[in-house]
């Protein structure tokens, strides 16, 4: 997300009422203006069918927390019905550009690949931080990464939400981050190339 200039953060929300309930209280939330400049852009990019903008630009999304801000599962909610509506429109353009088998093909391919991965042993399937500093907990990784082994390979039950929504504690000496992120990010996509 390119950050929008601090006038426009800044601006009272007086003018219209918040797109989302906004938190209560002590709770943070997201930064309003944020979001709504991020979800103007994304609409912006839907309407015009523009390339330079797509699922995993939602799925990076991230905004500011403070007081008053929108409900973080509100908008996280949106946010990834906008993911979808890219996703699906992205899975058409596929389809249109190459034709359904090659496209079958490479979401099969892409599909393998995240399996592959988590086809290692458990405690050993991504790096690990130094013993000095916090990684993912290992336990908690490895359950998640089972339960996408098993929809992958057997067909279990796993909704897209529940990966997007994975969530782990830190451990020292833990999975690195940005690798188990990556391949929750992955995932995501080959579900979402099949809905």
């Amino acid at each position: 997300m390119t950050d929008p200039d601090l006038e426009t953060l800044t601006r009272p929300h007086d003018e219209t009422p918040p797109a989302f309930a906004l938190a209560q209280g002590r709770q943070r939330g997201y930064h309003r203006a944020a979001v709504d400049s991020f979800l103007d852009s994304a609409r912006a990019a839907f309407e015009e069918s523009r390339a330079d903008f797509g699922a995993d630009d939602v799925r990076a999304a991230s905004f500011p927390l403070v007081r008053g801000g929108y409900v973080i599962a509100e908008v996280d909610a949106a946010l990834s019905r906008v993911e979808d509506a890219f996703a699906q429109r992205a899975r058409e353009r596929a389809i249109a550009r190459v034709g359904v088998d090659a496209w079958v093909a490479q979401a099969r391919e892409d599909a393998q690949q995240v399996l592959d991965h988590l086809s290692r042993p458990r405690k050993k399937r991504f790096a690990r931080t130094s013993i000095l500093t916090f990684g993912y907990q290992v336990d908690e990784v490895d359950h998640v990464g089972d339960r996408i082994a098993a929809f992958l390979r057997d067909g279990e039950p796993l909704d897209v939400d529940q990966v997007r929504g994975a969530a782990f504690r830190m451990q020292r000496g833990g999975y690195r981050e940005e690798q188990v992120d990556a391949l929750l990010d992955a995932t995501v996509e080959v579900i979402l190339s099949v809905r």
